[in-house]
């Protein structure tokens, strides 16, 4: 069974920090790229990060980058997301999503988690 399983959400204020963990299973972990997406309430699911299989690289949405920090550890067949300054804007169901290039669209993710949700409090 694919699974994708969440972690680490939860409520911080304004200028605070969370770090979001995606525990896979199920499938060759180390080689698929990992992204990370969200979707805030009466908006469509946007893209955030992903980070490749082979050389580790990574991409950032603009609206996190320099604030937010990818990381995968394939041993563990776990990704991180190390997300600082968190602004009310950066509410959402946050979700990872496996697919084998990190340039694919979103409904060309071949798997999904069921979300955590992260609130940060004006």
């Amino acid at each position: 069974e694919v699974q994708l399983v969440e972690s680490g959400g939860g409520l911080v204020q304004t200028g605070g920090s969370l770090r979001l963990s995606c525990a896979a299973s199920g499938f060759t972990f180390d080689d698929y790229a990992i992204g990370w997406f969200r979707q805030a309430p009466r908006k469509e699911r946007e893209g955030v990060s992903c980070i490749s299989s082979s050389d580790g690289s990574i991409v950032y949405a603009d609206s996190v980058k320099g604030r937010f920090t990818l990381s995968r550890d394939n041993a563990k067949k776990t990704v991180y997301l190390q997300m600082n300054s968190l602004k009310p804007e950066d509410t959402a169901v946050y979700y990872c999503a496996a697919s084998l290039r990190c340039d694919y669209p979103i409904d060309g993710m071949d798997y999904w988690g069921k979300g955590t949700l992260v609130t940060v409090s004006s």
